[in-house]
Parts: C-alpha cells; structure tokens; sequence
C-alpha cells in the first residue's frame, strides 16, 4: 500500500462519479430532447463510441508522454466536454449533447486504463490486490454520482444542466489528485524507422488466455451496460420518480465496486477462473430477479448483483489479461482489450435504448442471457484447457518405467 496507490483510487472514484451522473441522465435529458423516442440513449452511446475512436490515440498519447501527462489530457477534455454537455441542454440541442458526448469519451478511454496503472504502483506480487483496490475506489462514484444528480437536477431552470456543470468541478479536482501522484517514467521510445519492442499484436491476439480475457471484459461490461443504461428509462416508464432511480443506480455502482476491497483476495486465494465463474453466476440471478417483477426492490436487487457480477468479471479479466503480455507490449495490448470493451458497451448502449422502449424490460433481460452464456461457456473451456496441460505436465515429469 502506498500514496500514490490510494490517490489513484481517489481518481477512479471521481471517474465513477463522472460516469454514473453521465448514465443517469443523458438518457433522459437525450429523451426529452431526441426528436424519436428510441433515439434517447444516443447520448449514451456517443460517450461509449467516444472512447472506442479515442483508445489508439490514447495509447499512443501514453508510450509519448507517459501515464501522468495522458491522464491529465483525458481530464482537460472532460471539462470541455461537460461544459458542451451544458451548453446542449441549456440550448436544447440534441445533436450537440451527443457531439459533446461523443467527446467525453476521450476522458472515458484515459480512465479506463486507472485499473492497468494501479499494477504498475506497487510489486508483482499485489498486482491483482492493486487492480481491485483501484477499482474499489469505484465506491466514491457509487455514493457521490447519484447524489450529485439528485442534488443539481433543477440548479437551473433546465433539467440536470447543472449537474454537466458540477461535473466539471469533479474533474478538476481529479486533476489535482492525479498531479500529486508519481509514476514511473515514460520507456523511450523507438528510433525512426526501428520495430516498437515486444510482439506484434497479431501475435498476441492468437494466445486463447488474452482473447478470453478480452471477451470477458467485453461481454461482461456490455451486459452491465446494457441493463444499466436502461433502467432509469424503464423505471421511468413503471411510474417511478428520477430519486427512486438514483437509489437503484447507488446500490448497482455499490455493488459493481465495493467487493472491490476483497475481489483481489479471492483472486489471489481460490484462483482468477473460480472468481471470474462466480460472477456470470451472478449475471444469471440478476437476470432471473429482474424477470421476476417492476417493483422498486425487483430493480434495486437485480441491478446490485449485476454490480457484483460485473466487478467479478472485470476485475479477474483485468488480471487475467496481465499474463499475457509483457510490459513493453500493454500500451497495444491495453489498448486492443479497451477497443473491444468500448465497442462493445457502444452496441449496448444503443440496443438498450431501442430495445426497452420498443420491446421492454423482460425482454431486454431475455436477450441478456446470450452474452452471459458465451462468457461462460469461454471460461469453461479454458478451465478445461488449463486442467488438461496440468495433468499433462505431471504426467510428463513422472519417471518412466
């Protein structure tokens, strides 16, 4: 444990923060000025797609200047961005909230690799307590986003535009927190004309342990989404008010982040895989909770062991990926996991939009069992993988008669 370790979890707290307030309400302010109802979530599809475009530019920002400078960037850019958020609904401008969305997304794609350089804080040893402490730090946007909402909704006269206002005070003071924090120097960079160092990423692509770890993160993050981003609409339309939301929105980010101060102890104790099963078994109870009623406790239990699930997953991909590569290949190979995840969130974000205002929301939670079930299915296959080429190493030592 270290300064700069707890730092950095202060910084993905105040990352949450901006995440969890961006999909409690760009949702809604996106269905009040949408011109099509089944448009609504644009916006929050835009800041996924965002950081989609944005993860290249993000890794080749990171091997130039290093973690430091390219986190600040990623934070300059979020003050811009909510202040365009701000201006679009001050000016009920659609298209502007989602152009403002969309570029939020750079800040979105710097934040997401908090939980790769918090590995790089501490020894090897307590890489994976590391990752999960950093994620833990979740917990501060858990509290603080939907409160933040609630609170600046009706600042001004037009809904939730001083919430992109508060917003950008919540990024500046990350600014501060993450200039205090002291990383580990920029590797230099290849001559002109000379091979970056490590393997290319084809090479890396073709180990069945780094792209598991990509579809878990993927599939996991884009169900988690996928329910999320739909809930205040669906609660909206079930007759409850933007705090009931909020409430369910909190205990969800509770639960995505708070087992963070124990997921990395599992890890460590009964093994990645083990974990990592756990949490599509929890993806499964959610499903079945959430298909079971619309009251408000059928919403707020559903969407917190979709938290858990989501924090079991992601975290054991995140370590699960880190054995894969070397440390002269994370900026591409960081940054081919974030592509995937971010693709993948944009996709939901879009369908969860469509499909709970065109379909509903049993409908929805149905369609969400196909992803569950291909991480599963992925899983077991590589645990029977790994069982086959131990039994296999054992018998190899064994002396022969």
């Amino acid at each position: 444990m270290n300064k700069n370790l707890w730092l950095l979890a202060l910084c993905q707290g105040l990352f949450l923060t901006n995440n969890v307030v961006f999909i409690a309400i760009n949702g809604l302010v996106g269905l009040q000025l949408s011109p099509f109802g089944w448009m609504a979530t644009l916006p929050v599809m835009g800041y996924v797609v965002g950081a989609a475009l944005s993860t290249p530019l993000v890794a080749r920002t990171q091997a130039r200047w290093g973690r430091q400078a390219s986190f600040q960037i990623g934070l300059a850019v979020a003050i811009a961005s909510c202040a365009l958020c701000a201006w679009a609904a001050f000016s009920a401008n659609f298209w502007l909230l989602c152009a403002a969305t969309l570029l939020a997304g750079y800040y979105s794609a710097n934040g997401s690799l908090y939980r790769f350089a918090a590995a790089e804080l501490t020894a090897p040893d307590y890489r994976e307590k590391a990752v999960s402490l950093v994620l833990a730090g979740g917990l501060l946007g858990a509290v603080a986003g939907p409160n933040l909402a609630s609170a600046t909704r009706t600042l001004f006269p037009v809904p939730f535009a001083g919430a992109y206002m508060a917003l950008m005070g919540v990024a500046l003071l990350s600014m501060l927190c993450m200039a205090a924090i002291r990383f580990e120097p920029a590797a230099p960079r290849a001559a002109a004309g000379q091979a970056p160092a490590g393997r290319p990423l084809a090479e890396l692509m073709r180990q069945p342990v780094f792209v598991i770890s990509i579809l878990a993160a993927a599939l996991s993050y884009g169900v988690m989404n996928l329910l999320m981003a739909a809930t205040p609409l669906a609660m909206q339309v079930c007759g409850f008010d933007f705090n009931a939301s909020a409430l369910v929105l909190e205990w969800h980010v509770i639960g995505m982040f708070a087992p963070g101060f124990v997921t990395g102890h599992l890890i460590k104790r009964l093994g990645v895989l083990p974990v990592m099963g756990a949490g599509v078994l929890l993806n499964f109870a959610c499903v079945a909770v959430a298909l079971m009623g619309i009251a408000l406790h059928h919403f707020g239990i559903a969407l917190f062991l979709l938290g858990v699930g989501w924090n079991f997953l992601f975290t054991g991909a995140t370590t699960l990926s880190m054995t894969a590569y070397r440390p002269e290949e994370k900026d591409r190979a960081q940054a081919a996991i974030n592509f995937c995840v971010f693709g993948t969130l944009a996709m939901s974000s879009f369908a969860s939009g469509v499909l709970v205002t065109t379909q509903g929301w049993a409908l929805l939670n149905a369609g969400s069992l196909v992803p569950i079930v291909v991480t599963g299915l992925a899983l077991a296959w590589l645990a029977v993988q790994r069982r086959r080429a131990a039994r296999a190493g054992r018998l190899g030592s064994a002396p022969q008669p």
